[in-house]
C-alpha cells in the first residue's frame, strides 16, 4: 500500500486512467494499448506536479471488468476514488461493495455506440440505486447526444458529470448544436462539468485551445464555478505522443484561470463531488 496516514488535500485530478496491456481487453474496442499506465506511474505524476488526489475512471477498453482499477484504489484509499462501468443488471448487494471500496460513481462511454433509451424500465432499479448511493453518472458521449441523455437521467434524481467540455467540435463556435444546449442544462444543479482533455475537440491546437477558452467562460456562468472539475485524462490514450502531464496543466494555465477559479475547478468542487 502507497500510504498509512492522511494525505493533506493540495489539489484533486477528477480523470485518468490505470491499466496495463496485458490485461484482457474487449472486443471490438476503439483503442488498444501498448503500454502499461501504472499506479505507481500516475502518483508520481500527482507528486511532481504537487496535487495530492485523483479520481479513476474505468476505460472503454476494458469494459465492465473493473479489477485493476479496484486493485488501485486498495492500494491508496485516502488519496483515491473511483468510477466503474457496470452491466444495468448489477446487484445492489455488488455495489454496496463497490462503495465501501471507494467507488463514487458509474460511467456511461457512448463514444461510438448506439445511443441506450435511458427511459426503458431496465434503467429504473440501476438508476435508483445510483441515487440511493449518492453516486454520479458520467456521461461520455457527443455533444449532440449530450441534452438529450441528460434529459433522460435528470427525473432520476442522480448527479450527472459530463466528459471533456461535452466533446463539442472546436472547429465550430460555442453557440453549436448541443453545446448551447448544454450549458442551459447547468441550471438545473445536477449537471457538472469535466474541464479536461481539450486535445479531443477535433481541431487544430489553436482552436482547440481558443474553444476551450470561450467555453470555460460560458460554463463558469452557466453551471458556476462549483460545478466545475478539472481533470488530466492521463496518460491520454490515443494522444499520448504528444501530450503529457506537464502539457494539460500548461493548457490550464494558458486559460489564464483566475485564482478563485482554479481553486474551484482543483479543489473546492471536486472534493464535493468525488467526497475527498
Amino acid at each position: 500500500m502507497f500510504e498509512t496516514c492522511s494525505t493533506p488535500l493540495t489539489g484533486i485530478d477528477s480523470h485518468a486512467h490505470v491499466f496495463s496491456r496485458s490485461l484482457r481487453l474487449v472486443p471490438g474496442r476503439r483503442y488498444t494499448p501498448d503500454y502499461d499506465a501504472t499506479l505507481a506511474q500516475y502518483l508520481a505524476h500527482l507528486h511532481a506536479h504537487g496535487l495530492s488526489h485523483g479520481v479513476l475512471v474505468q476505460p472503454s477498453f476494458l469494459g465492465t471488468d473493473n479489477s485493476y482499477l479496484l486493485a488501485a484504489l486498495r492500494q491508496a484509499p485516502e488519496r483515491l476514488r473511483g468510477v466503474v462501468v457496470l452491466e444495468r443488471d448489477v446487484s445492489r448487494a455488488a455495489l454496496d461493495d463497490l462503495a465501501g471500496q471507494g467507488v463514487v460513481g458509474v460511467r456511461l462511454n457512448l463514444i461510438g455506440r448506439a445511443l441506450p433509451d435511458l427511459r426503458d424500465v431496465a434503467w429504473k432499479a440501476f438508476f435508483g440505486h445510483v441515487a440511493e448511493l449518492d453516486w454520479h453518472v458520467e456521461l461520455h458521449a457527443g455533444v449532440e447526444a449530450l441534452p438529450g441523455l441528460i434529459r433522460q437521467l435528470l427525473p432520476f434524481g442522480v448527479k450527472l458529470v459530463v466528459d471533456h467540455f461535452g466533446r463539442p467540435d472546436a472547429r465550430l463556435d460555442t453557440a453549436q448544436p448541443g453545446f448551447a444546449e448544454l450549458l442551459e442544462l447547468g441550471s438545473t444543479g445536477q449537471v457538472w462539468m469535466k474541464v479536461s482533455g481539450i486535445y479531443r475537440l477535433g481541431g487544430t491546437d489553436s482552436q482547440n485551445m481558443a474553444f476551450a477558452r470561450a467555453a470555460l467562460a460560458l460554463l463558469e456562468q452557466g453551471f458556476g464555478p462549483h460545478r466545475l472539475v478539472w481533470g488530466s485524462d492521463w496518460p491520454h490514450t490515443q494522444h499520448e505522443r504528444h501530450i503529457d502531464y506537464a502539457t494539460v496543466l500548461e493548457q490550464l494555465n494558458t486559460l489564464a484561470c483566475p485564482a478563485p477559479l482554479r481553486h474551484a475547478l482543483m479543489v473546492q468542487a471536486p472534493r464535493v463531488l468525488f467526497g475527498f
